[in-house]
């Protein structure tokens, strides 16, 4: 990596406006360039081609993002709603991680750059909303080739009349947003958590109750998804079944080498054919398959044991996947590892079947641990003579081996929606587009002394993304076999 980023300071930035004080340039501390000389600085701001582009068309999703706003502006009139992106965070020292804009702003806006902030001021019958955005960076102060944020350094922004084309809503300078916003006193909700200066600047106009009722609406916005959102949840899904077609194929590299083996060759097919994997991929060889969100991924992969492979391709417009194959490292299942896959297969099965439009919520989670907790009763892991397979699901008794729910709601956030009503979500019946995970799964400890010898270190997990239509359900994640025997052929086609 480049060392030299902010190589000077500019003390006098002639980009400024009159009657305007522009902060300084960071400079690097220990960097190798010393002042600029005014022959250098001149010769930066000048012979550059106007790279200005002229008529966009407009995001994908801008008719889409104006009528969730309509909808946002419905729900609250007279009020200024503030939804910001969110700012870089640190990772070391002068470099930063990798940027991804807030869910909420992202839904509303289809824009995904740092710093901006979506701003809807109250008027007679709604709201006009504007975005505001950094400029590109100025080259006339140097700051384009100076600053470690600048063109050079990372890359061209749009302009704001680039913006304006291709979001359509009205763009101004987030750099004054704080100021502006701050001069104005007005009933005003802001999503919290995403830029703590501008908070705190609003912070006297700020109510933390009615801001929490902002984020909650919010993420209730989310629950049912548009015609476009399932085409990039279907490409995401796509996506997803080529990274463990990938995966399955080099399991050979992985044995030789760990489980980042596994991680790396799921990402490489997540950075090619979309923005970045939805979540930390989950890539648990053997006993490491019992941990529920085992990311390390720094174990050996055995032969003869299972592979759990939790992973979900993003797409560019930041909608993820989220599948789970367990997979026999070596291509075929043992007797016992067949038969605790299929008792998980079938409560997958049962689970898919209860979502249907409606059905509650819960009823998916319900049927499929239903499955599992009488395969326990049936091993004899629980005590048939103590208790009936009704008894066990009033006491929970099967989640010692079950443990987590059997699926989630799906989307822009891997656990999309999370800060919805639980009458708006867990206990809410199904619509035609909701988006959930079905990932019924069975979990036995290395030092489960309850259950016998030879179960102790295998994880079964299967999960599938599943879309709630008019008639029942789709499996957008179809692509990738579930059954022992079809799993078994495929990785055979895959490995020759």
């Amino acid at each position: 990596m480049t060392e030299d980023r902010s190589p000077a300071e500019s003390e006098n930035p002639e980009g400024a406006a009159d009657g305007e004080e522009e902060e300084p340039i960071k400079s690097r501390k220990n960097g190798l360039h010393g002042e600029i000389s005014e022959e250098l600085a001149a010769s930066m701001r000048s012979g550059w081609a106007d790279t200005e582009l002229h008529g966009l068309q407009p995001v994908a999703q801008a008719p889409y993002a104006a009528e969730r706003r309509a909808k946002l502006s419905a729900a609250f009139p007279g009020e200024r709603l503030i939804v910001p992106a969110g700012n870089l965070r640190t990772r070391s020292n002068d470099t930063e991680y990798a940027f991804r804009a807030a869910s909420e702003y992202v839904h509303l806006t289809g824009n995904q750059t740092e710093d901006a902030i979506l701003v809807g001021e109250p008027v007679e019958g709604g709201h006009d909303f504007v975005l505001y955005l950094l400029p590109r960076s100025d080259r006339e102060n140097g700051e384009f080739w100076l600053s470690g944020q600048g063109e050079l350094w990372v890359g061209r922004r749009n302009s704001h009349a680039e913006a304006e084309q291709l979001y359509g809503l009205p763009v101004r300078d987030v750099r004054k947003a704080a100021e502006e916003l701050a001069a104005v006193t007005v009933p005003t909700r802001l999503v919290r958590g995403y830029d703590a200066a501008l908070e705190t600047a609003l912070g006297k106009q700020l109510d933390a109750e009615k801001d929490d009722e902002l984020t909650v609406f919010l993420s209730e916005l989310r629950l049912v998804k548009d015609e476009w959102e399932i085409g990039e949840l279907r490409a995401a899904c796509n996506a997803t079944v080529n990274g463990f077609v990938d995966v399955v194929r080099e399991l050979g590299q992985a044995v030789a080498t760990s489980e980042r083996w596994i991680e790396g060759t799921f990402w490489r097919r997540a950075r090619v054919e979309g923005n970045d994997v939805g979540y930390g991929t989950i890539a648990a060889a053997g006993p490491h398959a019992t941990t529920l969100h085992w990311v390390r991924n720094d174990g050996d992969v055995r032969p003869g044991e299972l592979l759990l492979l939790d992973a979900g391709v993003e797409t560019h417009t930041l909608y993820t996947a989220d599948v789970t194959r367990t997979l026999p490292i070596n291509g075929a299942f043992t007797p016992l590892q067949r038969k605790i896959y299929d008792a998980v297969y079938d409560a997958q099965e049962a689970g898919i079947a209860a979502v249907k439009p409606g059905g509650k919520f819960r009823d998916f989670h319900n049927a499929a641990q239903r499955v599992l907790a009488e395969r326990l009763l049936e091993w004899g892991l629980i005590d048939s003579s103590v208790y009936d397979v009704e008894k066990v699901l009033e006491l929970d008794l099967q989640r010692r081996w079950t443990l987590h729910g059997t699926g989630h709601m799906l989307g822009l956030d891997v656990h999309d929606c999370a800060h919805a009503r639980r009458e708006s979500y867990v206990d809410a019946v199904l619509e035609p587009g909701v988006v959930l995970t079905v990932e019924p799964g069975l979990y036995f400890q290395a030092d489960d002394l309850t259950v016998p010898e030879e179960y102790r270190g295998i994880g079964v997990r299967i999960e599938d993304d599943i879309l709630v239509t008019a008639d029942g359900n789709e499996n957008l994640s179809a692509g990738l076999p579930r059954q022992a025997d079809e799993v078994e052929a495929w990785m055979a086609s895959l490995n020759g």
